[in-house]
């Protein structure tokens, strides 16, 4: 089974996104992944965990100190791991991911998503990188990147690395496969 990291939103949304992620950790749980997260309790962040857990998964959440309090840390995740930066933070949920998959979130969301894609499209991991479009989300996004993309600035092999799911179940047949 695969350990899978999820980038997504730790501040108030609304409900659909809350139910959304819940959907993709009962996945995720169900079919015995692991789940590897920023380690927060609340919003998405929080639903997706506890849904991975309520399902039978393993959860896995990294948290950098200053957030222990904001963001609620996960104090039920089978492990919770503490680190002194955000930087540190992001390098263990790479290392402990055997793939990625980004749901609906703001800036911090897409600050881990593009360094995730890039970081995979430079060589420094061939994991998967799953963007869950879910109703459409994130088609700003891919329509500028598209754009990116005709004027020069992104190759056809950056947009090819970056795979896009429009449901949980195809998130999760993506970043699972080997």
């Amino acid at each position: 089974m695969a350990a899978v990291c999820v980038y997504c939103a730790s501040g108030p949304v609304p409900s659909r996104y809350l139910d959304l992620a819940a959907e993709l950790g009962t996945a995720l749980g169900s079919s015995g992944h692991t789940l590897v997260s920023g380690g927060g309790n609340v919003s998405m962040m929080g639903a997706l965990a506890r849904s991975t857990r309520a399902a039978g998964g393993r959860t896995v959440g990294i948290i950098p100190g200053h957030l222990v309090d904001r963001e609620a840390a996960d104090t039920d995740s089978d492990e919770l791991i503490v680190t002194e930066t955000m930087r540190e933070r992001k390098r263990l949920m790479e290392a402990r991911a055997d793939g990625f998959i980004t749901l609906p979130g703001g800036i911090g969301t897409l600050e881990e998503l593009f360094e995730t894609w890039t970081g995979g499209f430079l060589g420094e991991h061939d994991k998967p990188v799953v963007l869950l479009d879910a109703d459409g989300f994130y088609q700003p996004m891919l329509r500028w990147l598209d754009s990116l993309h005709a004027e020069g600035f992104v190759s056809p092999a950056a947009l090819e690395r970056l795979l896009v799911a429009g449901s949980v179940a195809d998130a999760v047949t993506l970043v699972t496969r080997q």
